[in-house]
């Protein structure tokens, strides 16, 4: 009889809060009603969100979380990997010694553009991208040092984000990937197709779900990715069109032990619903765990 596969390791992020390093990108809320919602829903683990979002002082970053119960896993870095690379490495620095003094496991990597926002996507040239990949291989080095993994995120807006550019990634680097669920389908890959294709270079998982006749119009050009994130881009799991209980449940199989990360990123206005964000976790919590608690490994639903 096969070992039972151990308890999913599930954690939230303050981009489903509508916290994002984006200037202009709607309503923030501060940190402690964030985590506090967060911890209301049972939730015991989450990324730090945007740098500066939360404490930059490890003693006073430990002390808030502590206060809801909550442990620090990770955090979301987008640096322009492709120029100046020194900036890029000293911005990971500084993110790789706050995660690490929080005893956090993973630095989350994006290859961004160096311009505000992910609407505009200026091309690379080969010389670019070379640099891109010494940056991230460096950028890795400097993680390692402080006891980091470190894993690119490919992401809607950034240099690294169709499906050719993903593939590339994963010939020219020996980083592993964060698999956004979300990402990927917009920038047109099947993330249940690359996970299972790639099981070995899946490092971590941003769990999102996605309207598929929003993210055609994002692929066509007729909508801007901040545009349609306020129109609803992104739904709670198992409400939108990706294959949520295949790639869990692919994951599963093939031993991934890495974490869930429950991220439905958001954008809020200052008058909108106040709990649209705790009310849409609380629903793809239950869905994630009504996922992976299925007896048999028979999934059912999305």
């Amino acid at each position: 009889m096969a070992a039972p596969l151990d308890p999913p390791r599930i954690a939230a992020a303050p981009i489903s809060w509508g916290v994002c390093e984006v200037p202009g990108w709607g309503h923030v809320l501060d940190a402690r009603t964030v985590l506090s919602e967060m911890a209301s829903l049972g939730i015991t683990a989450t990324e730090i969100g945007p740098p500066g979002y939360l404490p930059t002082e490890p003693a006073e970053l430990r002390a808030l979380l502590a206060e809801f119960g909550i442990r620090a896993i990770g955090g979301f870095l987008a640096v322009a990997l492709h120029q100046h690379p020194d900036a890029a490495i000293a911005a990971a620095r500084r993110s790789a010694a706050l995660l690490a003094a929080t005893g956090a496991e993973v630095l989350v990597l994006a290859a961004a553009t160096g311009l505000d926002g992910y609407d505009t996507r200026p091309p690379l040239t080969g010389a670019q991208w070379r640099t891109l990949l010494d940056t991230a291989a460096l950028i890795r080095d400097v993680a390692a040092g402080h006891g980091l993994r470190t894993v690119l995120h490919p992401h809607v807006g950034t240099q690294v984000e169709t499906r050719a550019e993903v593939e590339r990634f994963l010939a020219d680097s020996d980083l592993d990937l964060c698999l956004d669920t979300g990402h990927l389908l917009l920038g047109g890959t099947d993330p249940v197709a690359l996970a299972a294709d790639h099981p070995e270079r899946i490092g971590h998982i941003h769990l999102k779900d996605v309207r598929g006749d929003r993210a055609d119009e994002i692929r066509d050009g007729a909508l801007e990715y901040s545009q349609a994130v306020r129109q609803g881009l992104y739904v709670p799991l198992g409400e939108g069109d990706v294959d949520i209980t295949a790639l869990v449940r692919g994951m599963r199989e093939t031993g991934y032990r890495g974490w869930y990360v429950i991220e439905q990123d958001t954008a809020l206005a200052p008058t909108g619903p106040a709990d649209r964000p705790r009310r849409d976790t609380e629903h793809s919590l239950r869905r994630l765990v009504a996922l992976t608690a299925a007896p048999g490994g028979n999934l059912v639903g999305k």
